[in-house]
């Protein structure tokens, strides 16, 4: 029984083709000269992680060492799964406003959210590796970039809109899931504005944008958290009744089995699977970006696999969802990353900085971290982006305005559904509309469209080239289509040019079968030619083939690509009755 059980997991694991541990084959081509430059790009971005990884767990409504430990956890767990280093792991901007809005749709909050978070972020895990597992990859090229757009739009404004109480120095007691009733609140609450925090908001504000012009390529998040923090320390930022961060330690790092319960289960499947679709989304489409840069190909499927692992790994650690991050990953690239080794060293760092610096962070004023959260919701918006989903299409640009107020007004995973959802329906419109056009013999033998003040070369023969999708969609406009064409009262006989027809599906095939009847008690007949093997399948395995009689069915021919259309015009003349039909066949010169 066991040696079934291996022979069918063994079965399974190649047919995925995953790499479950890369860890080892990386170990084993890893060379000495390496290194230097993997141990600088771990210094790099956990420079950027640290600070980073307090500003996502603001935004996520959660302890600052959530964000912490899930950048450390993350980039461990990716170094031991992932086979590239072009995809660093960790909280994000949108993964923590989803977790915010999400949590806040349910009314989960303080201790609550904490002991429910270990269990949303492992169900996100075990969704992408299912994903990863079936190979859905190559099904994210159907979310279209006009819903990322929107989406990324809508949660940087509810990025924006939540930290300026923090800002203020003003407190709204309650959790709230949409932007415009976070508006109001923060409206009816202006003039509880607590002045010394607004000032220090401002020289927050004053010194990034000053370090950043002049040191744009410094740590300059960092840099400007710890000059604020000294400056509110020794100017009694407590006497003035400022607000600080909680100190962190190795106390904060905590080992946990997440809550698993059919409960909690059923109430986040629907938030832990709109999380793990952005962890994807967000993670291959950078992994791409910069795989083109390195002219190397990147396996996504592996990619999602490891996304998933690193969910799961910070799930029993208390983090934070995780998924790909382009700043970090950005920087990575460019501090030189030889290797997956150097995420390794940047989770290393940012855990030491957790013993050693942990508790400087009381020194931190909230205020001037909601500063930086804002800065960086800014940077979210895209103006090019969004000049060019607006402007393309008038689909891409419905989709760009619902998936942006649906954020804006419900949660963000209602958004991310609602966008692919409509996203969808244009694609299914546009390929469900297949293109109809008749041809003819023009008097050098050669099968051209005919224009409509152009007379058949044959009255009661219509030759129709069918082009697109066959699917259910467009099973109706097919028969449709047709019909209007086969009741031209002289046409007897019609020839099907099905070369370019595609994916043919049982309403297809029934479709067709009702067609065909209807055309039998009209008198008219139907012939196939340009008949592709897979389509020959098809209608073999569906019992058509014997319904239209093979004789009627002519094969593709490659070479003489207007062959077997001449072949079943022979035959709709031989059906009229004509012994010796005259057709001229157009063969290419290299093949006479």
């Amino acid at each position: 029984m066991f040696k079934s059980l291996k022979n069918i997991f063994s079965a399974a694991y190649r047919y995925n083709a995953l790499d479950l541990f890369p860890f080892i084959g990386t170990i084993r081509s890893y060379r000495l000269a390496f290194l230097k430059d993997d141990i600088k790009s771990g210094i790099n971005v956990a420079l950027l992680a640290f600070p980073q990884g307090m500003a996502y767990a603001l935004i996520a409504g959660l302890p600052i060492h959530y964000g912490i430990i899930g950048s450390a956890i993350a980039t461990i767990a990716c170094s031991f799964f992932a086979k590239s280093n072009l995809i660093t792991f960790g909280p994000t901007n949108a993964t923590a406003v989803m977790l915010f809005s999400a949590f806040a749709a349910l009314e989960i909050s303080g201790n609550d959210k904490l002991e429910y978070l270990s269990t949303l972020i492992l169900l996100v895990g075990i969704f992408t590796i299912m994903g990863a597992y079936f190979k859905i990859a190559n099904l994210i090229k159907y979310v279209s970039r006009s819903v990322i757009t929107g989406y990324i739009t809508a949660a940087a404004f509810y990025i924006i809109l939540n930290q300026v109480p923090k800002v203020l120095g003003i407190e709204i007691n309650k959790e709230i899931n949409s932007l415009f009733p976070l508006l109001w609140e923060t409206i009816i609450h202006i003039g509880d504005t607590h002045l010394p925090t607004l000032a220090l908001s401002a020289l927050t504000v004053i010194s990034y944008y000053l370090l950043n012009n002049r040191f744009s390529k410094l740590p300059n998040i960092a840099i400007v958290l710890v000059g604020v923090s000294i400056f509110a320390y020794f100017t009694g930022g407590t006497g003035h009744q400022i607000s600080f961060l909680q100190p962190i330690g190795e106390s904060s790092w905590s080992f946990s089995l997440p809550n698993i319960n059919f409960e909690a289960i059923n109430m986040l499947s629907s938030t832990a699977l709109a999380i793990a679709l952005l962890c994807i989304l967000e993670g291959i489409s950078i992994g791409k970006s910069l795989a083109v840069k390195k002219s190397i190909r990147l396996d996504p499927d592996q990619a999602m696999y490891s996304i998933g692992m690193a969910n799961i790994a910070c799930s029993f650690f208390s983090g934070m969802p995780a998924s790909g991050s382009l700043t970090r990953s950005s920087l990575n690239y460019n501090s030189g990353s030889r290797t997956v080794i150097s995420n390794l060293f940047c989770g290393i760092f940012i855990m030491l900085g957790i013993f050693f610096i942990g508790s400087a962070t009381q020194y931190i004023p909230i205020c001037a971290l909601a500063v930086l959260v804002i800065i960086v919701g800014i940077s979210l918006i895209n103006k090019h982006a969004i000049r060019v989903v607006t402007r393309t299409t008038r689909s891409d640009a419905l989709v760009f305005i619902a998936t942006l107020f649906t954020g804006l007004y419900f949660p963000l995973d209602t958004a991310i559904y609602c966008g692919v959802g409509i996203s969808i329906l244009f694609f299914l419109k546009k390929v469900a509309q297949p293109e109809l056009k008749e041809y003819a013999f023009t008097p050098e033998g050669l099968l051209a469209e005919s224009l409509k003040e152009n007379k058949r070369s044959i009255p009661e023969i219509s030759i129709v080239h069918l082009e697109g999708e066959l699917f259910f969609g467009a099973a109706d406009l097919i028969s449709e289509q047709v019909r209007r064409i086969y009741e031209e009262p002289q046409l007897k006989i019609v020839i099907l040019k099905m070369r370019n027809a595609h994916h043919m599906d049982a309403s297809s095939v029934m479709a067709l079968e009702e067609l065909i009847k209807h055309m039998n008690e009209n008198g008219r007949y139907l012939i196939l030619s340009e008949v592709r093997e897979d389509l020959l399948r098809v209608l073999n395995n569906s019992g058509i083939s014997d319904y239209i009689e093979k004789r009627n069915i002519f094969l593709d021919d490659s070479i003489n690509p207007t062959l077997s259309t001449s072949k079943a015009l022979k035959r709709a003349q031989e059906h009229l009755g004509e012994i010796e039909p005259n057709i001229s066949i157009y063969i290419d010169a290299n093949n006479k």
